[in-house]
This record gives structure tokens, sequence and C-alpha cells, in this order.
């Protein structure tokens, strides 16, 4: 889910076997309810919904998230690498749930019927339909050279739907390309240049003011 794109380099220089699509207009969001990364959906042969949008990782081993850093990273981003070390994720059970979806179908215990899945769902309200609107206007604007005008819509889409970390995460990316200060993203405003970040929040901030036990809702059964 990457609006310009820049994604697509490193997906190739990765070469995967398996497809892999660069979602440039954040279909996944708007039609599986992804609200954040790593998500997955299950989906049957049948082209079926078994389990919508959840947290899920392909292991056990998260160096980012486990709080491990590289012990020459500037002091700004061991912090964020510190508090990434908080975050609660069910990483053991969702491979154990996958693999026992493979070997029993629909006889599976995780395995959902129509009106779980539905029910799971996120519900688009007026308020997730508002940002949904202005995060699309957003990035138009973006793609289109209206940079700065882009800005106040994106910041509506994260105050009308502030647990949507992939509609910030976009935000903050693109404004964080500004000077090449990638590290913007994460920590927000250069201190001393507060002036060149177009945002009250960041990730670091976000993150603290919702917690690690928040990040990821738990894997329900």
């Amino acid at each position: 889910m990457d609006t310009d794109g820049h994604a697509a380099p490193w997906v190739e220089r990765a070469a995967p076997t398996h497809p892999a699509l660069v979602d440039r207009a954040h279909v996944l969001g708007e039609r599986f309810g992804v609200v954040n990364i790593p998500n997955v959906v299950w989906i049957d042969e049948s082209g079926t919904i078994v389990r919508p949008a959840e947290p899920a990782w392909p292991g056990p081993k998260q160096p980012i998230a486990g709080g491990a850093a590289p012990t020459d990273l500037p002091e700004r981003m061991a912090t964020v690498f510190a508090e990434a070390g908080s975050i609660r994720a069910d990483r053991e059970r969702s491979v154990e749930a996958l693999r026992d979806w493979v070997r029993n179908g629909p006889a599976s215990r995780w395995a959902l019927s129509p009106s779980e899945v539905v029910e799971r769902s996120q519900p688009r309200d007026p308020a997730r339909a508002e940002a949904a609107a202005h995060f699309d206007l957003a990035q138009h604007l973006h793609r289109t050279g209206a940079v700065d005008a882009a800005v106040a819509h994106f910041r509506a889409a994260h105050r009308l739907q502030p647990e949507n970390w992939t509609y910030k995460r976009q935000a903050w990316e693109l404004a964080s390309r500004v000077g090449g200060a990638f590290d913007r993203l994460w920590q927000g405003p250069v201190p001393g240049r507060e002036d060149e970040w177009p945002y009250d929040d960041d990730w670091l901030s976000s993150f603290r003011a919702a917690g690690g036990d928040a990040y990821y809702p738990t894997l329900g059964d």
C-alpha cells in the first residue's frame, strides 16, 4: 500500500517467487479493512473470505518488533526501536492457525462462517467513510503536484479514523522525503526545524499515545 509506488524497486530486488503487488490506491484498505501492517485476509479456493483482515506474521522472529536494533543507530531511531519492543503480537499463534486451516480446511476451528466474517469486519460508519474520501482526495492532490493542499486532507483522514495506521504512515512517509529525512516518519520534526513538518504527530508520538497493547488487536478465535 504505497501511493507513489516507491516499494516496487525493493520488491523487484527481492525477486520473490510469489505474486507481489504494489497497491498505489490503497484498495486493500478500502475493500478489506486493512488499517495496519502486517495484515492477512484468508480467502479459500472458492474466493470466499474465511477470516477478515487481521495482524499476522510468517514466524516468531521479528527483529524490529522484538526490540533488537543495530548499535550504530542515531539516538532518535534507537528510541523508536526501543518503543517498538513493547508491541504485543500473537506471532506464533497466527502461524499455528494458518497451518491448521491448511490441514483441515473448513473443519479448522479457525475458519469462520460468512456471518462471523461479516460480524468481525470493520464497519464503514460515516466518520470512516469521510476519512476514506479525504484520504483519496489527498492522494490525488499529491500525485498531481498539489503537495501542500494534500496535507489538510491527510490530516482530516487521521482525525476521523485515528486507528488507521496506513493513513498515518502514508502521509508521514510522503512528508519525510523532504530533504531526505526519512527518520521524520518515525519521530517527527528535527529539533529546531519544526516548521518543516506539516503534521501534529508522527509514529513515535502516536504509538506512545495508543500504547503497545493497542497497536495490534489480539488474534481472535
